[in-house]
């Protein structure tokens, strides 16, 4: 199986990152929203550049898909490093209350300062960052109760700029998520694929599918997953223990035992387990 490069950067997501740096300037506070699975490889590399100081909340999505204590473990790191993580499930709303007062709170000082030198109060106006499919769609839709934006767990639904009036206090900028042009660090965009934080034409889903077998064994060293992984044995006959000098076996002999030989739809189907959450709390990423 040849090594494919993991690419991804159509042409709605070019006009976009026009369309965020043009409106930058028009925003009090950033929401960067992340995937909890892979935290450093949704942290976008220019993020802080176009943030040019601009008061940020670093947002974790999918809290529910993490184990509590790596969660606690990221916790630490975070803050060891100065950053403030506010975790939230997107989805189920967990979290989001206390993300709504936050930026409330970040507004209130804005209008002070406005106050202070003779202007009128007005909403706060937050943008959201992000790379594709992390959840921000979701979180606008739980943060104004009710689905003001199309949202989907899967990469490229939001392909324009939309404002959202959140009461009197939030103006919430939902925006498509924003790649770099090209992915340097390939273990990253790996992480991404296998999450579906990219668009599925990026990449060769046989291979994804067995570099996160791969990935899962070498993860299994820290003995993290050792329940969700005796699970994956059971569901696809895949033995992480055995030393195999075929990589691609793992794959196939899956396929042999679920979709008479078909690797290809053996690979989506582990891929989209994964996504499902249905192979148990697995974080590719691990402080």
């Amino acid at each position: 199986m040849t090594k494919k490069l993991i690419q991804w950067y159509p042409g709605h997501i070019a006009k976009a990152e026009k369309q965020l740096k043009e409106n930058l300037n028009k925003v009090d506070l950033i929401f960067e929203v992340r995937d909890a699975r892979i935290p450093l490889a949704t942290s976008h590399p220019y993020l802080q550049k176009w943030l040019k100081g601009k008061k940020q909340l670093l947002i974790i999505n999918r809290k529910d898909m993490i184990k509590k204590e790596i969660l606690k473990s990221w916790d630490t790191q975070f803050r060891s490093e100065g950053k403030v993580p506010w975790w939230c499930d997107a989805k189920a709303g967990t979290g989001v209350l206390q993300i709504k007062q936050a930026a409330i709170r970040a507004g209130q000082e804005l209008n002070k300062r406005r106050e202070d030198r003779g202007m009128k109060h007005r909403a706060v106006r937050v943008l959201t960052l992000g790379f594709p499919n992390v959840g921000k769609s979701a979180l606008i839709n739980r943060l104004v109760n009710k689905k003001v934006v199309s949202s989907s767990r899967r990469a490229g639904v939001t392909r324009s700029l939309r404002w959202v009036r959140l009461g009197q206090d939030l103006d919430l900028l939902d925006a498509p998520g924003v790649l770099p042009p090209r992915l340097e660090d390939q273990n990253a965009a790996l992480k991404l694929a296998i999450c579906d934080d990219i668009g599925q034409a990026a990449y060769d889903v046989e291979l994804v599918a067995i570099k996160f077998m791969n990935l899962l064994k070498n993860l299994n060293t820290k003995n993290e997953f050792k329940q969700e992984l005796m699970f994956l044995e059971e569901r696809y006959g895949i033995l992480f223990d055995q030393k195999i000098k075929n990589e691609t076996s793992w794959l196939l002999s899956a396929a042999q035992r679920h979709t008479s030989g078909d690797t290809i739809r053996m690979a989506q189907r582990l891929l989209d387990d994964f996504r499902k959450n249905l192979l148990g709390n697995i974080s590719l990423e691990v402080p």
